[in-house]
């Protein structure tokens, strides 16, 4: 009896020990160990999170498959049910229908009984016109929840989160006024990412968040109207456009979406522009004298040959508009077609710029990332790109070219050989894929 007791030392640890180890196995492996002795039986249902459906890479290649069988939701609330310690951390990720939203319904509200739920994460892989439809209960200890692809209702009831930091919204339907609740009901929020791209309704948002430091909106045709009305803590913010209906910019209804963001976070310190940011705006809707305050770094994507003047102008009020931006950070798509207005924009990206602030103060690093270089034609806009760059940017103390594939032996002289008007200057070329 003494020399079993010796070899298994592990079950006379502590459970603040125990629990943790079985939290970093699979879970029917920590189920499976109510078979090993008397002490371990349901030591698993202590387990303070579950992780339950495919793999959380959400964006990557996924590491299992979609449970199969259709009982499956079942089971997983029939899991729930059985534990007995506080649930921290939930996620349920599955390819779910409309018609398992009660049996996810029943589950939410379980987890709302056990309480103490600190991070709740419920993707729905399913067709738009087929949502799980769910009343969002009121978890007052949830301080991540993150939603895809289901209707979200607010019942007569909601209070609110009170701990939440972090919210995510992708792909969910949900009303304009339960939207609006659902983010000031929020007051403690830090973090907030926004993609509602389905929504049958036109979306109209004003966000006033005092504690708000990253904000990330995907912009869809959905919304009319969205603004940063008081965010003094924001440090930084994403904004992209998403169109499926490129007429959409025509009509400067994202514009306005778009405009209402830049404008509204002038205290942000670091600032991330999608591609289409550019298209969609219009320099006479930009206000001349407006200035990011607070403004140190700026990442944005451009489509250097499709850049026409009205984009030019753009570009150049956002760098003009951050006197003390320090970081740019630029992806440049190249595209085969050269836009007709390429010479007119290799002609005013190569002259000197006047009264730009930040290029003859404070902009010290530039990094420009981009695609394969194959056909030479394509080189002359990025080329030029660069050259304003080292052109203008008098306290410039390190420009990066990097690459996804071998460099353009040419283009590499032709920029070693471009005049620097910063004495400081170096310009280094990167080859990711170089060994």
């Amino acid at each position: 009896m003494e020399e079993e007791a010796e070899t298994d030392r592990i079950s006379f640890l502590p459970r603040e020990i125990i629990i943790p180890i079985l939290s970093r196995i699979e879970l029917q492996d920590a189920i499976r160990t109510s078979a090993l002795a008397r002490s371990w039986r349901r030591l698993w249902t202590l387990l303070p999170s579950l992780r339950l459906g495919v793999s959380q890479d959400l964006f990557g290649d996924d590491n299992s498959d979609f449970p199969v069988p259709s009982t499956w939701i079942e089971r997983v609330h029939r899991l729930v049910s059985f534990l007995r310690g506080p649930l921290l951390v939930f996620s349920l990720v599955h390819n779910f229908e409309s018609y398992q939203s009660a049996l996810i319904q029943n589950i939410l509200d379980l987890l709302l009984q056990k309480g103490l739920l600190q991070e709740l994460l419920l993707c729905c892989f399913c067709d738009p016109d087929n949502r799980v439809v769910l009343h969002l209960p009121s978890f007052q200890s949830v301080k991540t929840l993150e939603l895809w692809g289901c209707h979200i209702i607010l019942p007569s009831g909601f209070h609110g989160f009170n701990c939440l930091n972090s919210l995510i919204l992708h792909g969910v339907e949900i009303s304009n006024d339960d939207l609006h609740f659902l983010i000031h009901a929020s007051n403690n929020l830090t973090t907030l990412k926004l993609s509602l791209g389905d929504s049958k309704h036109p979306l109209s948002l004003n966000i006033s968040l005092p504690l708000l430091r990253y904000l990330e909106f995907y912009i869809f045709e959905s919304f009319e109207k969205v603004s940063v009305i008081s965010a003094p803590s924001l440090e930084k913010a994403c904004i992209c456009i998403t169109s499926r209906n490129f007429a959409a910019y025509t009509s400067q209804k994202l514009a306005r979406v778009t405009l209402g963001l830049l404008t509204s976070v002038a205290m942000v310190s670091s600032l991330h522009l999608g591609p289409d940011v550019f298209k969609s705006q219009s320099l006479v809707a930009l206000p001349f004298n407006f200035t990011f305050i607070g403004l140190r770094c700026i990442k944005c994507s451009l489509d250097i040959n499709a850049m026409d003047k009205r984009m030019h102008d753009v570009f150049i009020w956002l760098i003009r508009s951050a006197p003390f931006l320090e970081e740019l950070d630029l992806w440049v798509t190249i595209t085969r077609q050269t836009n007709r207005d390429a010479l007119l924009i290799k002609e005013l990206l190569l002259k000197e710029q006047d009264g730009i602030s930040c290029l003859n103060q404070t902009l010290t690093s530039i990094t420009i990332d981009t695609n394969i270089f194959n056909d030479p034609i394509n080189l002359v806009p990025f080329i030029t790109l660069v050259k304003f760059f080292l052109l203008n940017a008098k306290v410039l103390k390190l420009l990066k070219i990097l690459h996804l594939n071998p460099f353009e032996p040419s283009m590499i002289v032709e920029l070693q050989e471009a005049k620097m008007t910063s004495s400081h200057a170096k310009l280094v070329f990167f080859n990711r894929n170089a060994k």
